[in-house]
């Protein structure tokens, strides 16, 4: 099989694979954190760098390691790296840490994490794993922050309403009021809500997904048919 190229490795991530609307991994922070826009973003962007450290180191030293302990390395290796993510965001993110909780050392069992180790860094080169899990990571981040802000919109009728715990004192005045005297819709911001808020934005991809689908076989049909006019033409 031909070796996918730093593009086909950044849709896939992206879109084509994603962690959330494809794979479906990583729901237990998907749900639970997901409760506002900054709180998804936050824990987004810490599995973004646990996926790249990981997938690059893995790449760095898979030669060095043993196939039949290479899975007890990998867990060894991403606790080592989550715990470090950990400990600087309670040192420079305090608030923030204790929004998200017990959800951040629990990156360590994320199966996404484990699974690009295993299934992509551990058998190419180390720009090529850099770029999964980029990739990857950029997408589980999106699909967070997304997800965060349907259920804060929803659920408080805000967005960004927490942005201090990341940006500082200064980006209070990020907070938006999306809708003015808004009781706020409870199911929204509880677990039930997320697994519906989820689901609609699975449904918005597939949606999307078979809208270009058509438009590339409607593309493909019209060059089909002006190829065989063309030939009918020369002949």
């Amino acid at each position: 099989m031909a070796e996918k190229s730093l593009r086909q490795i950044t849709r896939e991530g992206l879109w084509g694979n994603n962690v959330a609307f494809v794979q479906i991994l990583g729901l237990c922070p998907l749900l639970a954190v997901s409760s506002n826009t900054i709180n998804g973003l936050g824990l987004g962007l810490a599995t973004l760098l646990t996926l790249v450290l990981t997938n690059t180191t893995v790449s760095a030293i898979r030669h060095l390691i043993r196939p039949d302990i290479r899975i007890p390395v990998f867990v060894m290796l991403i606790a080592s790296i989550v715990t470090a993510i950990e400990l600087t965001i309670n040192a420079f993110f305090n608030e923030l840490h204790a929004a998200l909780g017990i959800f951040i050392p629990l990156i360590v069992t994320n199966c996404s994490v484990l699974g690009r180790a295993e299934a992509f860094a551990s058998k190419n080169s180390i720009v090529r794993s850099l770029i999964d899990g980029l990739a990857m990571g950029l997408g589980f981040a999106i699909a967070l922050t997304l997800l965060g802000a349907m259920r804060e919109m929803l659920g408080a009728g805000t967005l960004f309403d927490q942005a201090h715990l990341m940006f500082g004192e200064g980006a209070r005045a990020l907070r938006l009021t999306v809708f003015a005297d808004y009781k706020g819709f409870l199911l929204a911001i509880l677990p039930p809500g997320a697994f519906i808020g989820l689901g609609l934005l699975i449904a918005l991809k597939n949606l999307i997904d078979q809208q270009l689908e058509r438009h590339h076989e409607a593309a493909m049909a019209r060059q089909a048919e002006t190829t065989g006019m063309a030939s009918e033409a020369g002949q």
